[in-house]
């Protein structure tokens, strides 16, 4: 999402619109998540995807038609087998693409977006991407096409835009605040006037948090490794090792701050500051208890989202041990992936990212870590 955004900002500040495909609803083993996004730009160029490839070649077509109208589109892909297979869809899921023309009078909310992003804080858009045709009986009549594109950007600062109804801008700042706090995407149905019913206005909110956090500890040649393939899964990377002749931004150019610490001291001063969450992963790779003790402790007692330390079994035995000894609690023990990693065969510090990363994926999701062949059912569980 990111990558898409600033192609849209950038154009955008250049004079050129862009369609915007943005996934509002999925059911079932939908291949990309709500918010997923993909732009077309007047030239043709594609940044992003919807679908992972299975419905990107119609979408295509929409976009430009888009493009050339200006008059907003939303497509269910999927509602029939049938139907699945003309576009492409042949993973048996459903879901809602919203298309929409982005020109420079998106430009205040684009700018605002920027703007947050560069400060760290969280950002949301709610677009309105559906109308009813017909109101209650006894209602105002409403203009549901002039509702449809409408957006309502929030930062954290004076709402830019609105959604028509300042009722309805309250209704739905509120909710998607709520929504912003959680990192969740997701629509919101209202009146016309914010009334919470089931008939009126489909409101899409984008979510753009700020990015979770990885804390690799330990300045080694594998945390090299995972420092990299942890800012390519969107992580906001921190290398952290006492040893300030190893911990350097040139041994770790992927790292976001390299901070030389004594690692419990680090982490304790983050959570107490608030700046680690239930998002936030923890590598633990410093191979001494000297470090790896005392920080456990740390990381363990807090809900992260994941915590691993590197190792061998015998040191892992003897380092359970002395957690135990600490006072750290079994339930808190059983959260401690030790040794490090899925069990890939890998050796190479490349390969012990991919298996760490390759867990933490599988824990965010619930992912089992065996082969997709050996498994029934959907591919994409719900979550």
């Amino acid at each position: 999402m990111p990558d898409v955004f600033d192609e849209a900002h950038r154009r955008c500040r250049g004079g050129e619109p862009v369609a915007l495909a943005t996934v509002v609803a999925t059911w079932r083993s939908a291949p990309q998540p709500p918010g997923a996004t993909m732009l077309v730009a007047a030239d043709g160029t594609v940044t992003g995807s919807v679908s992972g490839g299975c419905v990107e070649a119609d979408l295509y077509e929409r976009a430009r038609r888009v493009l050339d109208t200006g008059a907003p589109e939303l497509t269910r892909y999927g509602i029939s087998d049938d139907d699945a297979y003309a576009v492409g869809l042949t993973c048996g899921g459903v879901l809602d693409v919203f298309v929409e023309r982005v020109d420079a009078h998106a430009l205040p909310g684009l700018d605002a977006i920027a703007a947050a992003r560069r400060d760290g804080r969280p950002a949301a858009v709610v677009t309105c991407v559906a109308a009813d045709a017909d109101d209650p009986p006894g209602a105002v009549p409403a203009d549901p096409a002039g509702r449809l594109g409408r957006r309502l950007v929030l930062t954290g600062r004076q709402p830019t835009g609105s959604l028509g109804d300042e009722r309805l801008d309250a209704a739905a700042s509120a909710d998607a605040l709520g929504l912003l706090a959680a990192g969740h995407s997701g629509m919101l149905r209202y009146g016309y006037h914010g009334q919470r019913r089931g008939c009126g206005v489909s409101l899409f909110v984008t979510a753009y948090a700020t990015p979770p956090r990885m804390i690799v500890f330990g300045a080694i040649d594998f945390a090299a490794a995972v420092a990299r393939i942890g800012a390519f899964l969107g992580y906001r990377v921190t290398v952290c090792d006492a040893r300030p002749v190893f911990t350097t931004a040139r041994r770790f150019p992927e790292a976001d701050e390299v901070v030389v610490q004594w690692p419990h001291r680090y982490l304790r001063t983050e959570v107490d500051a608030g700046r680690v969450d239930e998002r936030t992963v923890v590598c633990v790779l410093t191979h001494d208890p000297r470090f790896d003790v005392p920080l456990l402790e740390v990381a363990l007692r807090h809900p992260l989202a994941y915590v691993g330390a590197m190792g061998s079994r015998r040191t892992h035995d003897e380092r359970l041990k002395l957690l135990r000894e600490a006072g750290v609690s079994p339930a808190q023990l059983a959260r401690l992936a030790s040794p490090i990693g899925l069990d890939l065969g890998g050796r190479t510090p490349e390969e012990t990212a991919v298996s760490v990363a390759a867990q933490i994926v599988a824990a965010r999701w619930g992912g089992t870590g065996r082969p997709l062949v050996a498994l029934d059912g959907p591919i994409h569980q719900p979550g």
